[in-house]
């Protein structure tokens, strides 16, 4: 009899584990259940927190490093990968974690290359690089994040995927602009200052795209956006995401206002209307800059992060899927890791199995063969969040004997 082939993709548990540590956790009890058990270890993610690590993993690709500037223009060195082939995942009995643990390490993955990048913007432009007491929208710049695009570029990347969760910026994407070789000029045809940051968008009064870098014209870039805010007005970047930013009422006001501009400029000078595009308000209006000074497009975090990694075809022949995060309720109806990848298994004839942190009201238990908690019984969430490596582990092997009497 063949030995069963197990498909494990689950999502970070915030706060507590990555999406490849609780990957190899869950990998560990399949096994203690069925020792003969082909692993494929998928970690997952939207776009957001721990997304470059999940895909370097899934695919045995490649950290890489660059000298960069944060928000506030101190260098730092940040992280992005480069992505193996998606079929790198697939592991004999007993290798749990080794596309993993590779990629980990900061070494070599165990796939051939490809060209394609994954940076995350928080990487170099995140809100958690920003001191509680310097938070300020009006003076952070995505500037980072241009030089880590620049970076994969110089790397060979022809495809890039560039996840936006967790900005420090309201800048409409201008700072990432200028360090891609695009030039703002204020009224009396002066370059504005390098690494402009929200406030300064005001400033601007011509855009020049001549000194743009050229490779952007053959690299696909796709943001992972799950977001659908337009840049400006009530439900614009700036109102709903800056005071999270540390702005106050009025620098809000006046975000709005520079973003609103910026969208003017961009649509009289570049013929392409960004204020209104769904979407375009993530990050700070990253989202909307790189859509009109990179030719970016906006896309479902999700659902390109399973194309990315080949997550449709390492499901077909498999015996089951099991998924997981660290709360499942009513809210994962929209978008979140688990129901994606239970729907796609659906796709593929494949049952489900997902383990949780917490089972909230609403979750949706139909989609699911199996669906199991951490915090059950005895276990209190303190507990869980402390031990959830031990608990995954005894909730997958329980998983999996269930299944095996099946």
């Amino acid at each position: 009899m063949a030995s069963l082939r197990i498909v494990i993709a689950p999502d970070s548990f915030k706060g507590s584990l990555s999406a490849t540590a609780v990957a190899q956790a869950v990998a560990r009890g399949v096994l203690a259940a069925c020792p003969d058990a082909q692993i494929d270890l998928c970690p997952m993610a939207d776009g957001g927190e721990g997304t470059v690590e999940a895909m370097v993993a899934a695919t045995g690709g490649r950290f890489m490093f660059a000298d960069v500037f944060d928000p506030l223009g101190s260098p730092i060195r940040a992280r992005f990968g480069l992505l193996g082939s998606a079929d790198a995942g697939g592991l004999l009995p007993g290798e749990v974690g080794l596309t993993a643990a590779g990629a980990a390490a900061g070494g070599e993955g165990t796939g051939e290359l490809t060209h394609t990048a994954v940076i995350e913007m928080a990487a170099a432009s995140g809100l958690g690089l920003v001191p509680l007491e310097r938070r300020d929208p009006l003076r952070t710049t995505t500037y980072g994040t241009g030089q880590l695009i620049l970076a994969a570029l110089n790397a060979g990347a022809k495809k890039i995927i560039l996840g936006v969760g967790g900005s420090a910026t309201n800048d409409g994407g201008a700072g990432c602009a200028q360090a891609l070789g695009v030039d703002f000029l204020d009224a009396a045809g002066e370059e504005c200052v390098c690494g402009l940051a929200g406030g300064g968008l005001k400033d601007i009064a011509t855009i020049d795209m001549s000194s743009r870098d050229k490779r952007l014209d053959t690299t696909e870039i796709l943001v992972a956006c799950d977001v659908t805010n337009p840049l400006t007005g009530p439900k614009g970047a700036a109102t709903v995401y800056a005071p999270q930013k540390g702005a106050t009422e009025e620098a809000v006001k006046q975000l709005d206002a520079a973003l609103g501009h910026l969208a003017a400029l961009i649509r009289e000078q570049l013929g392409m209307d960004v204020e209104t595009l769904p979407g375009a308000g993530a990050a700070g209006g990253l989202a909307a800059g790189l859509a009109a000074f990179a030719g970016a497009k906006l896309t479902n975090g999700g659902k390109l992060i399973s194309e990315a990694i080949g997550l449709p075809a390492r499901l077909r022949g498999a015996d089951l899927c099991i998924t997981g995060e660290g709360k499942i309720d009513g809210q994962s109806q929209f978008g979140k890791v688990p129901v994606r990848v239970a729907n796609l298994a659906g796709q593929a004839g494949i049952s489900t199995a997902c383990i949780a942190g917490l089972i909230g009201q609403g979750a949706p238990r139909e989609l699911f063969c199996d669906l199991r908690a951490l915090v059950e019984g005895d276990v209190t969430p303190e507990y869980a969040m402390t031990h959830p490596e031990e608990l995954l582990q005894a909730r997958a092997r329980d998983v999996m004997r269930e299944f095996l009497t099946k």
